[in-house]
């Protein structure tokens, strides 16, 4: 099933402006109608040993429908469409905040208020500091959604802080693998209980993948992975707050973390 175009999204030539440095696979700024879109091609997708190639783009756009099922807004409207290089993921452009921080880093043990610690270590100077996250609504759910989608690159720079406080998440090409490869610098809610509020978007996205959502996903994803996705949203639900690290073994937190 192809996933319906977002109500609004611009539908006409692709123009590209620029590109953007640095990046893992190919990604540019243009414009469709007017409006400023992020264009990644298929064919500019760097090979990956534990990702099937060419399939990032996909990953990306069920990750936005994920973030619809759940109403939450996460991720900006995003779609397969084609460009001057080839079919691939088109998004639209969202203007952050130059100078806010959700997730920072800041002198050891010097944690903002408002802003929850996430992990001790040295920067390039060896210096003591340690990384830190805003203690909001929006990145609450952004890590549940996280959770969700097993996103295996969530950086801080890919949490945009929007002008009227919300939080857009971008760069989800490493989503849905059937192996947990959760990497994150969102570690700041391990342990919380889940609202009801975020209870209800969970409930309703394990309504969504049941209908609508599951045949859109099957679309874009093999069915195993579809299959560990509805798993994962009955076991948050079950367990009723924000899971930790699965093992210390495995990296948990993206490198490098910005």
């Amino acid at each position: 099933m192809i996933p319906d175009l977002p109500e609004g999204f611009p539908t006409g030539e692709l123009t590209l402006h620029g590109r953007v440095l640095p990046a893992s696979n190919a990604t540019f700024v243009g414009e469709v109608d007017g409006v400023r879109v992020v264009y990644k091609p298929i064919a500019g997708e760097r090979p990956l040993w534990d990702f099937p190639d060419g399939t990032l783009a996909a990953r990306e756009v069920a990750a936005y429908a994920v973030s619809e099922a759940l109403g939450w807004d996460v991720v900006p409207p995003t779609v397969l469409r084609e460009g001057p290089h080839g079919p691939g993921m088109v998004q639209l452009w969202r203007d952050e905040v130059p100078d806010a921080s959700p997730v920072d880093i800041v002198g050891e043990g010097e944690v903002p208020p408002g802003y929850r610690h996430v992990f001790d270590g040295l920067d390039a100077h060896d210096r003591a500091v340690s990384l830190v996250h805003e203690d909001s609504d929006p990145l609450r759910r952004m890590a549940l959604f996280d959770v969700v989608v097993n996103n295996a690159d969530r950086k801080g720079g890919h949490v945009l802080p929007m002008p009227d406080g919300h939080r857009h998440g971008v760069d989800h090409g490493l989503t849905f693998h059937v192996e947990h490869k959760l990497r994150t610098v969102l570690w700041g809610f391990v342990g919380e209980p889940i609202s009801p509020d975020e209870a209800d978007g969970l409930r309703r996205l394990a309504a969504a993948l049941d209908g609508a959502l599951g045949a859109v996903l099957s679309g874009l994803l093999v069915d195993d992975e579809v299959a560990t996705t509805v798993r994962r949203v009955a076991r948050l639900l079950a367990a009723g707050e924000f899971p930790g690290p699965a093992s210390s073994a495995y990296p948990v937190i993206p490198w490098p973390p910005f």
